[in-house]
């Protein structure tokens, strides 16, 4: 589906489409600001989740449930 049905039918809708743009423009910059951050901080989030599976989760004793 092409670009001009979408407007065709967001405008029938009655979508604003500046706004749905620019919500779908911070969406996928969010979710790629996300992906970045997992692919650089991976060595670290891994290392953190073995030393958790091996040791269980620092200070466990003081949690209430």
């Amino acid at each position: 589906m092409g670009a001009a049905p979408l407007i065709e039918d967001a405008k029938a809708l009655g979508i604003n489409i500046s706004r749905a743009a620019e919500e779908g423009i911070a969406k996928a910059i969010s979710a790629e600001k996300t992906r970045r951050w997992q692919e650089e901080n991976r060595e670290t989030i891994e290392s953190s989740n073995g030393y958790v599976r091996r040791n269980g989760l620092p200070l466990a004793k003081y949690r209430p449930f």
